[in-house]
């Protein structure tokens, strides 16, 4: 019995990884590229980056702040000045009770953005409705936006003005897209960039 078992995820993990190489190898080079001269030229010009998310997408969010903050920034002249909207729990659990749950970011957003700041929205589906309400704020007031989503990309898709697409719709491919993403940029400044 447990040959069998081991034999069926084995077949498995191998599949998995097979279907996520191919989704890896689609992964928009000339989109991920304008992002990083996006991030580079808000580094220079001292604007703020804001990241955010929902669930897993939350997490990449604050990994991804780490890696700009920590990993892309210490011990050089210029630094990435950072913030993920989900890791302020307090604010979130007080906004979302006492409002609206889709007002979490967007409320952040009202308290610390000024016109060309940047912000970066993952989301799997393209369509979690704090993540459209900071986007269009966001490109209301004048920031620039970054949706990094899967297919068909959802309302994040059409409304970011840079959209990064993972090309699946398959919710593991599209989060190991977005890790992987976050983790070229992160990397590309960590060990090329000034």
């Amino acid at each position: 019995m447990q040959d069998v078992a081991s034999q069926n995820s084995l077949a498995y993990i191998r599949q998995y990884k097979q279907k996520c190489a191919q989704v890896l190898e689609n992964i928009p080079d000339e989109s991920v590229a304008r992002l990083i001269a996006l991030l580079e030229k808000a580094r220079e010009n001292d604007r703020q980056i804001f990241l955010c998310g929902n669930g897993g997408s939350a997490a990449t969010a604050s990994h991804f702040a780490t890696d700009l903050g920590k990993g892309a920034s210490l011990g050089r002249p210029k630094r990435f000045k950072v913030l993920s909207l989900t890791d302020n729990v307090p604010w979130i659990t007080a906004m979302a009770n006492d409002t609206d749950y889709s007002r979490i970011f967007v409320e952040q957003l009202r308290n610390y953005a000024q016109p060309g700041d940047v912000l970066l929205a993952f989301s799997g589906s393209g369509n979690s409705p704090n993540v459209i309400a900071a986007v269009e704020w966001a490109n209301q007031n004048k920031l620039y936006t970054v949706g990094i989503t899967g297919r068909p990309g959802g309302k994040l898709g059409q409304l970011a003005q840079l959209p990064v697409f993972v090309e699946t719709s398959h919710m593991g491919f599209i989060e190991d897209g977005h890790f992987i993403i976050q983790h070229i940029i992160g990397y590309y400044f960590m060990e090329t960039a000034d």
